[in-house]
């Protein structure tokens, strides 16, 4: 089915199945992999290498309209698990029907910072938390495409582990 993604319709945010209120909206983390300048005999200059499977640290960020408990319950030091659910709008361009796509990230998370934010009359605070990731799966319509974890050597795209071989080479 041809079809034209449009917008996100909504969203929640869940730890331990609870879901948090008052969210504004939250910046996902940059996927960021980690390069060597390659340089030496045989070659004509330099180029960078991407090392596989490996990346730069990662960092979610959760912005709250105000300044709320759960705001601060997540600066507690300690793994978080964040369940981020997301309904996506697209439509079909042959029927004209409107279609909904669900799209969950899961990650896990400790607190790197807590900006409580501003104080004015009839305005939302802004307060946002940093959080940095070490895990992290994306399923959409229900399939993984995505699964990062740091802690355990899993690079895993569109179906395929690229660091089972790093594992199995390293005992693991």
């Amino acid at each position: 089915m041809p079809k034209v993604n449009e917008a996100v319709i909504n969203f929640a945010v869940y730890e331990n199945s609870t879901e948090y209120y008052g969210m504004a909206e939250v910046t996902l983390p940059e996927i960021s992999n980690l390069t060597e300048e390659v340089k030496g005999a045989g070659i004509s200059g330099t180029f960078e290498s991407v090392v596989l499977g490996h990346l730069e640290a990662m960092t979610l960020t959760l912005n709250f309209r105000t300044l709320v408990k759960d705001a601060v319950a997540l600066l507690e030091p300690r793994d978080h698990q964040i369940d981020l659910r997301v309904a996506q709008q697209g439509k079909d361009t042959v029927s004209g029907k409107t279609t909904v796509t669900p799209i969950k990230h899961v990650m896990v998370v400790k607190p790197k910072k807590l900006n409580p934010g501003k104080v004015a009359p009839a305005s939302p605070a802004e307060a946002s938390g940093e959080y940095a990731v070490t895990y992290w799966a994306t399923f959409i319509d229900g399939e993984k495409v995505l699964e990062v974890d740091i802690l355990n050597f899993i690079y895993l795209v569109n179906g395929t582990d690229y660091l089972a071989d790093v594992r199995k080479a390293l005992g693991k």
